[in-house]
């Protein structure tokens, strides 16, 4: 299969498919290495993007979406009459940080790190996607543990949560330390995303 016609097997899939398809699973239905796939797809990123196109190709862990580029986002947003998203307040973002950086993490060791009751803000970014139940954990109660999703990863602009600033030692700063600047990282981040006035909410 020519390098074109692999191209667009993965354009038409994603295109159909509107959310994130594994790599390996692109490479099985077209016939063809993953590492292959990966290329390819590196490649049409780069094209997109350079060409300045209304589409953007992202790498998202093992997966790949096609979404619409960030720079058309107002208009998008007009021509489709929708409402901006509320952005993530300084509640969501420590739970996010504490998600982020730790996960697999319990509501209890969320709270435990915030010092304050979580469940409101982990059932608002639960809702928003941005972090999903990802097992349980083996104590009395077995309760829920919470991951980052492809959501968050394309909010805060990375392709893994590897590629998120490391922490400071915690051992000489403090957890909440560490915390803190892990949410100073993430509201540069998010841009649009950044913290709301105080007064408003998750």
């Amino acid at each position: 299969m020519e390098i074109r016609d692999i191209e667009s097997a993965i354009e038409g899939i994603l295109f159909a498919s509107g959310e994130p398809v594994k790599i390996g699973r692109l490479a099985s239905v077209i016939g063809v290495e993953p590492s292959l796939i990966a290329d390819v797809s590196a490649r049409m990123s780069d094209g997109y993007s350079f060409e300045r196109r209304g589409l953007r190709l992202v790498r998202l862990e093992d997966s790949l979406q096609l979404c619409s580029s960030p720079e058309l986002s107002d208009i998008i947003r007009l021509a489709l009459e929708s409402g901006r998203q509320p952005r993530l307040s300084q509640a969501a973002l420590e739970v996010l940080a504490v998600v982020a950086y730790f996960q697999p993490v319990t509501r209890a060791y969320i709270e435990q790190v915030r010092g304050v009751d979580s469940s409101y803000t982990v059932s608002v970014l639960h809702n928003r996607g941005l972090i999903e139940p990802v097992g349980r954990l083996e104590a009395p109660g077995r309760p829920a543990t919470y991951g980052t999703t492809a959501a968050f990863l394309r909010t805060f602009g990375v392709t893994s949560v590897d590629e998120l600033p490391e922490l400071p030692d915690t051992e000489e700063d403090g957890e909440q330390l560490g915390i803190l600047e892990a949410i100073g990282a993430l509201k540069a981040s998010a841009g649009d995303d950044a913290p709301p006035q105080d007064g408003e909410t998750a």
